[in-house]
């Protein structure tokens, strides 16, 4: 490391709040762990630093013209259809989701993204939170650190994770819309049960979900494997701007190749 290069502590400090979010004090970490066990959600909000937020938002628009695109349709378990199942049973009702993505590879290696993702002061940090022993990125080259674009009209339709956790950073907000919403302990994906009736409500409009402010340099831990998901349509002309920061418990995990297709259209 050159002499005049911060030390990756030093430069873990430049970015993130260090005063509010001492990464290294376990105090912290097991409150949040707490939180999260009780609510299912934590949103830290003003975890980066006002400088750090803006250079990234910065960063993430010089790069959007190589973001890869997609319109996608889904149901909300994120699964392939039920053959045995009617078409408009809830398990296969197509719902509709489109995003501009940025794949790891495509990230400056010297971003502040990669110096953060990489921090093992803030792996050790989240793998607290989210009792595990450890985190490990993607064996991909693509899945690790994804920065999210949605323009007007762009959404994340209903539905539930695969992972066990989440963790995003937003960057830019739109001028309306692009608003997070979810109802947790829908669904029991441990003991097989779907709740057809209870997504269905929801879907349906029939059930109030619960809505998440977050403004930008807002670190965000979601549980979202039973608990139903979306963000709305954004309005207006400025995009929305969320880096999703992936890990994985055990080394070696890829993304699949038939999900790398789908949302990056290219397998690396």
């Amino acid at each position: 490391m050159d002499a005049s290069s911060p030390s990756p502590q030093d430069r873990l400090r430049a970015i993130v709040d260090w005063g509010n979010y001492p990464l290294d004090d376990p105090r912290l970490s097991d409150a949040l762990a707490e939180q999260l066990a009780e609510d299912g959600v934590i949103a830290l909000d003003g975890f980066l630093r006002p400088n750090v937020t803006a250079a990234l938002r910065e960063q993430a628009a010089g790069l959007a013209d190589k973001a890869y695109f997609t319109n996608s349709t889904h149901n909300v378990y994120l699964t392939p259809k039920d053959e045995a199942r009617d078409d408009d049973h809830v398990f296969n009702r197509q719902l509709v989701s489109s995003k501009g993505c940025i794949t790891t590879d495509q990230v400056p290696a010297e971003s502040d993204l990669v110096a953060l993702y990489d921090a093992p002061a803030f792996r050790q940090f989240i793998a607290r939170i989210v009792g595990e022993d450890a985190l490990f990125e993607y064996a991909d080259p693509l899945s690790s650190i994804n920065v999210h674009y949605a323009g007007a009209g762009k959404e994340l339709n209903w539905h539930f994770d695969n992972s066990e956790f989440a963790i995003t950073l937003l960057l830019q907000k739109p001028e309306d819309g692009g608003r997070f919403e979810y109802l947790r302990d829908v669904r029991d994906a441990e003991a097989g049960e779907m709740n057809f009736d209870g997504v269905e409500a929801i879907l349906d409009g029939r059930t109030t979900p619960s809505f998440l402010p977050i403004e930008p340099g807002t670190l965000v831990l979601f549980r979202g494997r039973n608990a139903i998901h979306r963000v709305t349509p954004t309005i207006g002309d400025t995009d929305r701007i969320l880096v999703v920061l992936a890990y994985n418990s055990k080394p070696g995990i890829a993304l699949s190749e038939t999900a790398r297709m789908t949302f990056f259209g290219r397998l690396g």
